[in-house]
């Protein structure tokens, strides 16, 4: 098996890869309004919902270029709500009186000022809901992308909130869109062990743990969200792709699994990271290809 990461911005490093190169996609960009990650040309801090929607129609429509025709895009975001402080300043003091040390907060005197969202062509009130995952959704398929599924991620043991006037949050949304009418899709791979014997169909409802990881990188999902995505969107020896690395969990089920593997990170600490979540958690008898750029 083979595996890439690209260190630099997203769209650029995708614009060096050949046109339909990679199967499937399978990724989690930054959350909007929620974390510094220390890099002026970071994704997730625009002034505003529209932009933050804007940019992602626009690095999905690159990965589009990459992907095959028959190809998948699962995409994971998490929701964001308007406040009426600076969210940024808000988080920070929270990480701060917690004496917690993150890389994001490298770059948070640029946000010093930004105020909580409202208004704009949304609408957005104080303690709105924004709507983040469903908004970008109706977005890449407004462009061209078929929305295929609404999948929930529900968490058994979600982090908990100091709020009195809602419930806690403990899901998130997974979106499968594709590239074309017909695509590869393995449901087979992914069947579930019914009650009267045998295999059903799997439903769009995942109940999966939240799992932290050891390393720098705090914003992890799961390796057991991740594999349902990685046998049905992939076949072995296939190509899965990954424009938001991280901490490379995408990396680790796709190589374990037999699949081929090319990321893109922005963030140099994170990209080392997920070189050395790779060596230490892929099994070495793989026989891996580094290719680290």
């Amino acid at each position: 098996m083979n595996y890439k990461i690209i260190q630099g911005d997203c769209i650029k490093s995708m614009q060096g890869m050949d046109e339909g190169s990679v199967q499937t996609c399978i990724t989690s960009p930054p959350y909007f309004g929620l974390r510094d990650y220390g890099n002026p040309d970071q994704i997730g801090l625009e002034a505003s919902p529209e932009e933050f929607v804007r940019e992602m129609v626009r690095v999905f429509r690159e990965v589009k270029r990459v992907l095959r025709d028959d190809g998948t895009l699962w995409l994971n975001l998490g929701d964001s709500y308007a406040s009426n402080g600076c969210y940024i300043n808000a988080w920070l003091e929270k990480e701060h009186n917690k004496g917690k040390k993150h890389l994001h907060v490298k770059n948070h005197e640029r946000y010093s000022d930004r105020k909580a969202v409202r208004g704009g062509e949304y609408g957005i009130k104080a303690k709105d809901l924004i709507g983040i995952p469903w908004r970008v959704a109706f977005a890449l398929q407004a462009d061209g992308w078929y929305l295929r599924q609404d999948i929930i991620w529900s968490k058994p043991n979600p982090m908990p909130e100091s709020v009195g006037d809602r419930c806690t949050k403990a899901h998130e949304y997974i979106f499968l869109l594709s590239k074309s009418k017909n695509y590869y899709y393995d449901g087979d791979a992914i069947k579930e062990d019914s009650v009267e014997g045998g295999k059903k169909n799997k439903r769009s409802v995942w109940n999966i743990k939240a799992r932290g990881y050891k390393g720098a990188h705090f914003a992890v999902y799961p390796p057991d969200l991740i594999l349902p995505c990685v046998l049905a969107g992939c076949p072995e020896g296939g190509t899965v792709f990954d424009p938001f690395t991280g901490s490379g969990t995408t990396a680790v089920v796709s190589l374990q699994n037999k699949r081929n593997f090319v990321g893109c990170e922005l963030n140099p600490d994170y990209a080392a990271l997920a070189e050395r979540r790779i060596k230490e958690d892929v099994n070495q008898s793989l026989d891996l290809t580094t290719l680290l750029e």
